[in-house]
């Protein structure tokens, strides 16, 4: 597994890749499930049933992934926030973390013995079921299908609230964190965005070689037309040349 390194550079560290990858695997599957959620109460034709057979194994799906993420967490620890957020904001965005974990971990409990008081089966795929969590209870049933309906408003605004704290760390506080955690326009050899004091500085231009004096251009010039090696140059006197 890869561990988290620490980058001293200029800009936000970046999360594990592992980290990472799980991130985004688990925003994959919390946006279909809503867009599934939205659909299952806003259709009433067949397609209904396809939506809940959909539903539930995602929902376990989810429930399994949280938990690997909060082993992931622990072993993986992630960045600092910059040391230039606010308190609040500081704040408000380790409770928001806090409340989508607890979330994904209650509600798909919920849904579960929600299907259990009823009972419905939770089929998982073909034959492989869930075990019930609770007796059947219609009147535990209807309870905690208000609680699961009332838990799944929470979680979407939970949600846009993340979401948009994600678009103003990349569009507008530009402090590196959306970048931590998208990757987008980091070095991969750093893990940072580089900044404008850590640029390489322009090397020094060299100053031109001075040009050859008239003496050095007759010495090349007899060098070519008499080269030591030609037998017809072998006492010719270079000097003698030179002064006529």
């Amino acid at each position: 597994m890869i561990g988290y390194q620490a980058r001293i550079t200029a800009g936000q560290a970046r999360f594990p890749a592992i980290s990472r990858f799980l991130h985004w695997l688990m925003a994959i599957m919390v946006v279909s499930m809503l867009l599934i959620g939205i659909g299952m109460v806003a259709t009433e034709s067949g397609r209904y049933q396809v939506l809940v057979a959909i539903h539930k194994p995602l929902g376990i799906a989810i429930l399994v992934l949280v938990v690997i993420r909060l082993l992931n967490r622990r072993l993986n620890p992630p960045p600092p926030l910059p040391a230039s957020l606010p308190g609040w904001q500081r704040l408000a965005a380790e409770g928001s973390h806090y409340l989508l974990y607890a979330l994904m971990i209650v509600m798909p409990l919920v849904g579960w013995g929600m299907l259990s008081a009823e009972p419905y089966p939770l089929v998982l795929a073909g034959s492989l079921r869930l075990p019930p969590l609770l007796p059947r209870n219609i009147a535990s049933y209807a309870w905690l299908r208000q609680l699961h309906t009332a838990l799944a408003y929470l979680f979407f605004l939970t949600f846009l609230v993340h979401f948009g704290a994600a678009l103003l760390h990349g569009l507008v506080r530009r402090d590196g964190v959306f970048e931590s955690m998208a990757s987008f326009g980091l070095s991969e050899a750093s893990g940072r965005r580089p900044s404008p004091s850590a640029a390489k500085p322009v090397a020094a231009s060299t100053p031109p070689a001075p040009l050859p004096s008239a003496d050095q251009l007759l010495d090349e010039a007899l060098d070519y037309t008499f080269p030591a090696s030609d037998p017809v140059a072998i006492g010719v006197d270079r000097d003698a040349a030179v002064r006529r």
